[in-house]
């Protein structure tokens, strides 16, 4: 057992040496937020990260958590592509659910773990340069109007770098603001995605329910460990990746385009996915290549 763990470590220390001081951009969603057992385990690997001199930045959703709530208070829900349509009700019931319960649940953990992490949000000093969405014309559902929905410009990463700075780990909420004030609600796969390129990051890792892309939806064992931008055009129109997918693999090809080095996807069930992934050969999940 020791002689196997000391040989672990050697195997590491490479990576250990690559990464120190470089940026990793985690995104995680709310259905991992709401199971304490599977939050406390990213917790724990986001504390071996910092403490191994990553730069960790985290970016969370919590749309699970909001359609309960909008549920219970009687406000519809719904989605086009993977992306919820946002009324004033509902941009009520997302202020209330990310801002709120699912940030002090994730920055709970955090602090359980031994991180010491500032909740902000694209609202805190104008993170987030967001204006509201017009109209679009989607794929399969023609015109559509997502309401109180942002579309992300740009994002000032000072607060967040100055945050790194001082040895602290950054949780950042999607919800954002226009010029104007008025709240908007933002896909949290696109905010990740433009915090990662504007913070010049080493890594963006998205994490998901499926182990990562899956040749066939089916079965789990489809995994594709590697998968170029080409590739993902061909699975998307054949049908292969859909739904809450769609933004993901949209959001990790952006990341791409944009200078970041490496997308991975990881599955949060999986038990320490996100160290597998970035401290070993074989990985776990889904690395996106340009």
């Amino acid at each position: 057992m020791k002689a196997g763990l000391v040989d672990g470590l050697r195997d590491v220390l490479p990576y250990l040496r690559h990464f120190r001081g470089r940026t990793f951009v985690l995104k995680i969603g709310g259905e991992a937020i709401e199971s304490e057992s599977l939050l406390l385990n990213f917790a724990s690997q986001v504390a071996v990260l910092h403490q191994l001199g990553i730069r960790v930045v985290i970016v969370h959703g919590g749309g699970v958590g909001a359609t309960e709530l909008a549920s219970k208070l009687g406000i519809d829900t719904s989605f086009i592509e993977g992306r919820r349509v946002t009324s004033r009700e509902m941009m009520e019931v997302i202020l209330m659910s990310l801002r709120g319960v699912a940030q002090a649940k994730l920055l709970s953990a955090l602090v359980a773990s031994g991180t010491s992490p500032v909740g902000l949000s694209g609202l805190d000093a104008h993170i987030a340069v967001v204006e509201k969405k017009p109209a679009v014309e989607t794929i399969n559902s023609g015109l559509v109007d997502y309401g109180y929905v942002g579309k992300l410009e740009s994002i000032n990463p000072s607060l967040i770098e100055s945050t790194l700075e001082q040895g602290l780990v950054p949780v950042l909420c999607p919800v954002s603001s226009d010029a104007q004030g008025q709240c908007l609600n933002v896909n949290a796969d696109d905010f990740a995605c433009a915090v990662a390129i504007a913070l010049r990051a080493d890594k963006l890792i998205l994490l998901t329910s499926p182990r990562g892309l899956l040749k066939d939806i089916g079965d789990p064992l489809s995994l594709c460990s590697q998968v170029s931008a080409e590739e993902i055009g061909v699975m998307i129109k054949d049908g292969t990746i859909q739904g809450g997918m769609l933004p993901k693999v949209s959001s990790a090809i952006r990341a791409l385009d944009h200078g970041v080095k490496q997308v991975h996807m990881v599955s949060f069930q999986l038990p320490d996915a996100v160290l597998t992934e970035v401290f070993t050969n074989e990985g776990c999940g889904t690395m996106i290549l340009p």
